[in-house]
């Protein structure tokens, strides 16, 4: 059998590590597929506006590719110096597909970070309509011991606290129709031994998102999220050693690590009247990892 295109970009992953998070997309070898040339855009989100946080690279920038293409306007938030020519380049791209973008250095783990950011985003595009909370950090430890408490506190409030801060401030911009997506992650489901603190984090997010769907149900704003498997962004070869980095995915039961552009439609879907049913939910991306664990 032949294999695919992302087949055969995992086989050519290399053993490597960054010496500091977040990662930068462009240190990465081979580059993560972020535009998948395959997905067109069909007006899905025509007229929307969209905030990507974490949208410098990643999954964050392939999302925000993918809904340029479906025609919205996207504002992308990062944290770090050294993610300013990723950011850079995922604004690029999304103007190459006709938004409008904008960037916004800023650590949303404060809430008045994130008061600022949201307020700045409407008064540069008008509105919001879609609010993707991307953003996140993972410190492996081989033990709980090992996790400090500033570690903890650190983890929590980049990965849950800022994404609690931004939902709430957002809500009172949103209308019927508008959505909410949050990123989770397999660990959420299959736990982690090395990732105690980040898993806790996407566990919270899973009963976040299901507890605020209830909750503004009768708004008429939806929301979901996507729980990406192990996907190849610049926060693996940042977070492990070359080793780990190099199987990276293999124990998956597609045997691979999936790529960044493998996500977005999932988020394409879930802003997009497509999912007009569909709030509390998650969608998982991750390989079968969760099926077959």
């Amino acid at each position: 059998m032949a294999k695919d295109k992302y087949e055969k970009i995992d086989e050519q992953v290399p053993g490597q590590t960054q010496s500091e998070q977040p990662g930068v997309e462009e240190e990465m070898h081979p580059a993560p597929i972020y535009d998948d040339p395959n997905f067109k855009g069909a007006d899905k989100l025509k007229g929307k506006t969209a905030l990507v946080t974490g949208g410098d690279s990643g999954i964050g920038r392939a999302v925000a590719v993918a809904f340029a293409k479906e025609g919205a306007d996207v504002a992308i938030a990062y944290l770090a110096d050294q993610e300013d020519e990723d950011a850079d380049k995922t604004v690029e791209l999304i103007e190459h597909y006709g938004g409008k973008a904008k960037k916004y250095q800023i650590d949303i783990s404060k809430e008045e970070n994130c008061q600022q950011l949201i307020q700045q985003v409407i008064q540069d595009f008008g509105k919001l309509n879609v609010l993707v909370n991307n953003a996140g950090k993972q410190f492996p430890q081989n033990s709980i011991e090992d996790i400090s408490s500033d570690q903890l506190k650190e983890t929590f409030e980049t990965n849950f606290f800022g994404l609690f801060y931004l939902s709430k401030i957002a809500v009172g911009h949103m209308k019927k129709g508008d959505c909410i997506i949050n990123t989770s992650s397999i660990t959420a489901y299959n736990g982690s031994p090395g990732l105690i603190d980040y898993s806790a984090t996407k566990g919270a997010i899973t009963s976040f998102t299901r507890s605020l769907a209830l909750s503004l149900s009768e708004q008429g704003i939806r929301v979901n999220a996507v729980a990406p498997g192990p996907i190849w962004t610049p926060l693996i070869p940042a977070t492990f050693d070359a080793k780990k980095v190099a199987e990276h995915g293999a124990d998956t039961p597609m045997k691979r690590r999936g790529q960044p552009a493998e996500n977005a439609p999932a988020y394409v879907f879930l802003a997009s009247q497509d999912s007009s049913y569909m709030t509390g939910q998650t969608i998982h991306v991750d390989g079968g990892d969760f099926v077959g664990s």
